[in-house]
């Protein structure tokens, strides 16, 4: 361990660090990991600190954890917000705590954040925008918001400036270094902590932190959701000002929205709100596969007038996606829940994750079913979407399915939209708002249009491996003149077993190419139906003579 410390940067915020977590109860992790005696040899011995006044001794683990993200400041409490989100992993009384943490700090002066602007614009604040409010709008770990005037296309705009505090890039690079030591010694001295991956944990909060530093991106974000939403008049996305914007700096349109409260209070319908932002979530999801990862009350403003509300969408430097694979999995287990399909919802699910080690299905499928049987045996009002995905997930988890981060963060978003909807119209019935989307998704799936375009894609890749096979003939043939070429042999039954079953796949491949070609005809528009009949006749007669032959126990 003292060896590894020399390679640290920072060896005193590692020991303000371990300073922290003894003070919160964690001194055991601290021994255990040996970082404490390392510290010693060093002669950095940690400070003796009395737990904070007012605070229980014996509380939760979760909220000693809460209080030392808090403690260690900005790149540890959005450690603990993406921790939230991960109900695979972590207990529930300890996602509670976690997203409790609030993003809110005290506010760095102007003169900083003005030299921040002028380096990254090449422009005094006052020769890029018209007007600049010094007061900030809002205070975050990693950035501040202020309101300013912008001209643009001859008139002058309404925007809010955020701007990335300065230096927070080193100091959260430095706190990942640490992270990563931390997380290594407790897996390799903690056995029982390795079920958390801790090392995996802070390489995910390494990548989604890394990428809300680059406000370029955010603000690619909000361009790809404009011309999403650009025909829909009840969701609003603002527009970047790209003149006005780099890496470190964006500007963004001011949307003159009221909170979600406020516009209950002022005669908004919390029912016509709830559906159109689920509304909303659903086309990101599921026909985008782009959307926007924290739908908290704090990112939503209400625009519009109280018969035609519009839902705002603000920082949208944390999105989601989801590939159509992916798509296509993740409706097929929320149909198979909506048809109160228990087993359907198993086989969707295992083909969601990935193994980690030899699943027993019975035993899987049999978990799966109980689980579902809480949630699909009641009325559709009555389901928590939220509580039906955590329960069935950390059921597959428990059996060695590793479920992409990508689909934990779709149900930590649907987990969000669906409080928020329930705060703000308790008989919002999620999953009967979802059911009829789903099936549209689905039948939308298995139209001609949809099944040609899968077959030109198999039809390309089957294209390009032919392209090789040239190349590869070639490499046997050298292989065979130099002498270098290895050929086994297998004994009689073997090879007439492995022949038989060639003959079956490629008896199976032909009638395959045949219903490839008919999804082919019917993509392209042909009304020739005696095609279609022709096609549809042999791909039919091939699949009776491979089924007679297996039957039989021949050759096709």
């Amino acid at each position: 361990m003292v060896s590894i410390l020399s390679t640290v940067r920072d060896i005193e915020r590692l020991r303000q660090i371990v300073t922290v977590l003894m003070r919160h109860g964690f001194g055991e992790v601290v021994e255990r990991t040996g970082i404490g005696r390392a510290l010693r040899s060093e002669g950095k011995r940690p400070s003796e600190v009395p737990p904070p006044a007012g605070e229980p001794v014996r509380a939760g683990v979760g909220t000693r954890l809460r209080l030392v993200l808090q403690d260690l400041g900005p790149s540890f409490v959005k450690l603990g917000q993406i921790l939230s989100t991960r109900p695979d992993l972590l207990p529930p009384e300890v996602i509670t705590e976690l997203k409790l943490l609030q993003d809110s700090v005290p506010p760095v002066a102007f003169d900083e954040l003005r030299l921040e602007i002028e380096r990254e614009l090449g422009a005094g604040v006052l020769e890029v925008y018209t007007e600049f409010d010094e007061k900030p709008l809002a205070s975050a770990s990693m950035a501040q918001v202020h309101r300013a005037t912008i001209e643009d296309g001859g008139a002058l705009h309404q925007v809010v400036v955020k701007i990335q505090r300065p230096n927070i890039r080193s100091t959260i690079e430095r706190d990942i270094e640490l992270l990563y030591l931390l997380a290594r010694a407790i897996e390799r001295s903690i056995p029982e902590a390795r079920i958390y991956s801790p090392v995996g944990l802070v390489s995910e909060f390494d990548r989604a932190i890394m990428d809300e530093l680059d406000f370029s991106r955010e603000a690619d974000h909000a361009e790809r959701f404009l011309r999403s939403f650009a025909d829909d008049p009840e969701v609003r996305f603002p527009k970047v000002y790209k003149k006005a914007s780099a890496k470190k700096v964006l500007t963004m349109e001011f949307l003159p929205g009221k909170k979600l409260a406020a516009a209950i209070a002022a005669g908004y319908s919390g029912e016509r709100i709830s559906k159109i932002t689920l509304k909303s979530l659903l086309k990101q999801i599921f026909e985008d596969g782009f959307f926007h990862g924290d739908p908290h009350p704090g990112n939503l403003l209400i625009l519009g007038e109280p018969e035609t509300p519009i839902i705002g969408f603000i920082d949208l430097g944390l999105v989601g996606r989801l590939s159509p694979e992916l798509r296509d999995r993740t409706i097929d287990l929320m149909v198979a829940a909506a048809r109160q399909d228990s087993r359907g919802v198993a086989d969707a699910l295992y083909s969601i994750g990935t193994p980690t080690r030899r699943v027993d299905r019975a035993r899987y499928e049999a978990e799966v079913t109980v689980l579902a049987d809480r949630y699909l045996g009641k009325p559709l009002k009555e389901i928590e979407l939220s509580l039906l995905i955590k329960d069935i997930v950390g059921g597959a988890v428990k059996f060695g399915l590793e479920i992409p981060p990508e689909f934990m963060m779709l149900g930590r978003t649907l987990m969000t939209v669906e409080g928020v909807g329930k705060e703000l119209y308790p008989e919002l019935d999620v999953y009967s708002e979802c059911r009829p989307y789903f099936l549209s998704l689905l039948k939308r799936r298995y139209s001609p249009e949809r099944l040609g375009a899968d077959a030109l894609r198999v039809a390309s890749r089957i294209g390009e491996r032919a392209t090789l096979l040239p190349e590869k003939l070639d490499d046997v043939l050298s292989e065979l003149l130099s002498g270098s070429l290895l050929v086994r042999t297998q004994d009689a039954s073997q090879f007439m077993a492995s022949d038989l079953l060639g003959r079956r796949i490629f008896s199976g491949l032909t009638a395959g190419s045949f219903i490839l070609g008919g999804s082919l005809l019917i993509a392209s528009g042909a009304s020739r139906i005696w095609g279609y009949a022709m096609l549809g006749s042999a791909a039919a007669w091939v699949c009776v003579h491979v089924v007679r032959a297996a039957i039989a126990g021949r050759k096709p």
